[in-house]
């Protein structure tokens, strides 16, 4: 298991770095390319950790835990439903979620989120695996209000500041039986793990390769849980999954 960041020092250009405990080793070169560690390190508590990828798109699963379905009284679909996020929402660890003058009701959703690794078109089901760098969490924050109003998810997800994603990307882990949690301000608001998805992350990244290319860097987020709540300003947010890390990110 590896664990890259991405994070900049004394505001300078981002760069790629390889975590080991507390510290992280700056890395020469591309992670979804070629690359090599490099002997210069830093501690982690020296450095400002930024969203760990940039994806061209952030596509995401609605309605793909079955707790969740059974949360909202909603009939388990039988195929994935997709939806896009722009890479404008995004932000990374510790930024603010920034609470839009036009909804009166943002909610949290916590999900495991899949980092492609190369470009990624028409992949079977038994070959998925190979396509996937790694795993980090997602908050897929969402104008509950507006998504009712609207009838689509378009604007109630779309907003800057709406895809907190972070610390590190983790691979080389199991994906299919991780805990999952959200706590807002200390309190744990959802629980359940990933062997409640309805359709796993090897289902979803071979279902959307044969809709759209995913390039390197481009995010599937998973879906999430039962348990969904509403945040408002001043609140902390932490989505937690087991061996991924802990995403934490306040409401302005």
């Amino acid at each position: 298991m590896k664990k890259y960041a991405r994070f900049s020092i004394d505001d300078n250009l981002p760069e790629y770095g390889l975590i080991e405990n507390d510290v992280i080793r700056e890395i020469n070169g591309d992670i979804f390319a070629g690359f090599k560690v490099a002997e210069k390190k830093h501690s982690v508590h020296d450095v400002s950790l930024l969203a760990p990828c940039l994806p061209s798109k952030i596509v995401a699963v609605g309605l793909n835990y079955i707790d969740h379905a059974k949360e909202l009284g909603m009939k388990i679909p039988d195929e994935p439903i997709l939806f896009m996020k722009p890479n404008t929402s995004l932000i990374g660890p510790d930024d603010s979620i920034v609470y839009p003058k036009m909804s009166s009701r943002v909610d949290y959703e916590a999900e495991l989120a899949v980092v492609i690794k190369n470009e990624t078109k028409n992949v079977k089901l038994e070959e998925a695996h190979t396509h996937i760098l790694g795993y980090t969490c997602l908050n897929d924050v969402t104008a509950r209000d507006l998504q009712k109003k609207d009838g689509q998810w378009t604007r109630a997800k779309s907003f800057d500041t709406f895809c907190p994603i972070g610390p590190y990307i983790v691979t080389d882990i199991n994906p299919d039986n991780l805990k999952i949690e959200l706590y807002l301000n200390g309190q744990l608001k959802q629980s359940s793990t990933t062997s409640n998805l309805i359709f796993n992350v090897q289902k979803l990244v071979s279902f959307i390769s044969k809709v759209m290319t995913l390039f390197p860097g481009d995010i599937i987020a998973t879906g999430t849980p039962s348990g969904i709540g509403p945040m408002k300003r001043g609140d902390k947010v932490e989505v937690v999954i087991e061996k991924v890390g802990r995403l934490r990110n306040f409401v302005s």
